[in-house]
């Protein structure tokens, strides 16, 4: 199983958090219109809590993010680190 500490990962949660705050949203605003706590956000955002995949897709799109264009995004962004 992957690390939340590769290179892949961690593109994915930058991605995820300079779109929040590109938007102005708070992590609280964010959690909310997901139904979760807020400190679930930070955890993500701050690497102590790992993001599944179901909740990627449902974050990515809250954020106005097409999860298939941010996974095609990173394999190129991946493959240029490497």
């Amino acid at each position: 199983m992957a690390s939340i500490y590769s290179d892949e990962y961690q593109l994915v949660i930058k991605e995820l958090k300079l779109a929040r705050k590109a938007l102005g949203i708070t992590q609280t605003q964010l959690a909310e219109a997901l139904g979760k706590p807020q400190s679930m956000i930070a955890k993500i955002e701050n690497g102590e809590r790992r993001l599944d995949i179901v909740e990627f897709i449902h974050m990515a799109r809250m954020l106005g993010i097409e999860p298939a264009k941010l996974i095609d995004k990173l394999g190129k962004d991946v493959r240029a680190i490497r």
